[in-house]
């Protein structure tokens, strides 16, 4: 009780500042936390951005070179769909709680069309995991978050295996 007592008091003085630094303080505790904690969103992407960020299929078509720095998911989506809209807030909260860690793009299939049928997509939400090591692995269907976040930790995160 007086261990709570005592953090009470320190946190008065430290917030009850007539002279408005105690506010100041916070501020710039709050801005640190801003630029030292990773935030993340899906980001929306283009063909010309997915040669660049996740597989250039066009210079290497016959082998698999993966050009991201950290693992990725690629979520094929339209608009128009609604399986597509039940995940999107999932890989928002995903793309939140991993970043720094992995990057989750979306592509467009209806703008995207060439990229999409490179892929083969014929269903969606269509996603790709990328992995640092390994080949991509697919997954279609309006997965729920566990599951998502299941093939995050097995597919993108764990130790990859080499031959």
């Amino acid at each position: 009780m007086k261990k709570v007592l005592l953090l009470l008091g320190i946190a008065m003085a430290i917030s009850c500042n007539s002279n408005g630094e105690g506010n100041k303080s916070q501020e710039a505790t709050e801005n640190v936390a801003k630029k030292v904690l990773p935030t993340a969103s899906v980001k929306h992407i283009t063909k010309a951005e997915y040669l660049q960020l996740v597989y250039n299929y066009e210079k290497n078509p016959k082998t698999f070179v993966y050009e991201g720095k950290i693992p990725a998911i690629v979520d094929f989506y339209a608009d128009w769909c609604g399986p597509c809209k039940r995940v999107a807030p999932i890989l928002d909260k995903l793309a939140a709680k991993y970043a720094g860690k992995i990057n989750i793009y979306k592509v467009d299939v209806d703008a995207e069309k060439d990229l999409a049928g490179a892929h083969g997509i014929q269903s969606i939400p269509t996603m790709i995991l990328f992995p640092m090591g390994g080949q991509p692995q697919v997954v279609q269907g309006a997965l729920p978050e566990d599951q998502l976040e299941a093939a995050i930790q097995q597919v993108l995160l764990a130790p990859q295996k080499t031959n």
